[in-house]
């Protein structure tokens, strides 16, 4: 398992070697600094802690400067946890980059999806329009809340109500061309969340 940490640019599309068009996501990911490493031993599961987009120092509180100070780093504005990793292959301080990942690599990519405000049912839950025509009054509600009997409506019901803005994982996403130099990946297809926004690329947990 390996990951780090970026943020989304937006969208293009490149032509691969077949003359096939592409869509991708540009990102620029990292540098990354590694801020903490956690072991069984002190915390019960194995991690490195990254760090993503330096802040200004005047803007961070005392625990974040005495956290980076430990790394021999300055504050970061995004700080996130990958698992599973080999900490050997890690440094404290150190400094994971784009190139970590190859071209053909499979990756899970974890954002905030955009947020989409009040939504009804028929957008936010993907339900069935009722009839249009035929004195039908009755065209986009909610439909059934279930039986009468219970007097309530239950859990987990399907309802109109705030859309996005949600983490949401995408997997298996295939990385078209890494630019080693500017630190971007290039991501076959879209990531969650709007542009600018902070992501997390790890190892594809499924179909390695």
């Amino acid at each position: 398992m390996k990951g780090i940490l970026g943020k989304k640019i937006g969208m293009t599309q490149i032509f691969n070697e077949d003359g096939v068009v592409v869509p991708v996501t540009v990102v620029a990911a990292g540098p990354c600094v590694v801020l903490q490493k956690k072991d069984e031993a002190n915390d019960g599961y194995a991690a490195i802690q990254l760090g993503f987009e330096e802040k200004k120092e005047h803007r961070a509180n005392k625990p974040e400067l005495g956290h980076a100070k430990k790394a021999n780093a300055k504050p970061q504005k995004f700080i996130k946890e990958i698992r599973g990793v080999n900490l050997d292959e890690y440094e404290l301080g150190g400094v994971v980059k784009a190139d970590i990942f190859a071209e053909g690599e499979l990756v899970d990519v974890t954002g905030t999806s955009k947020g989409k405000g009040f939504a009804g049912a028929i957008k936010r839950h993907n339900q069935a329009r009722g009839p249009m025509s035929h004195g039908s009054r009755y065209h986009r509600g909610p439909g059934s809340l279930g039986a009468i009997a219970p007097n309530r409506v239950f859990k987990g019901q399907t309802l109109p109500g705030r859309m996005g803005g949600e983490r949401v994982t995408t997997q298996n996403l295939q990385i078209v061309r890494v630019d080693a130099e500017n630190n971007l990946l290039l991501i076959k297809g879209s990531v969650p969340g709007p542009k600018n926004s902070y992501l997390v690329i790890k190892s594809a947990v499924k179909g390695q």
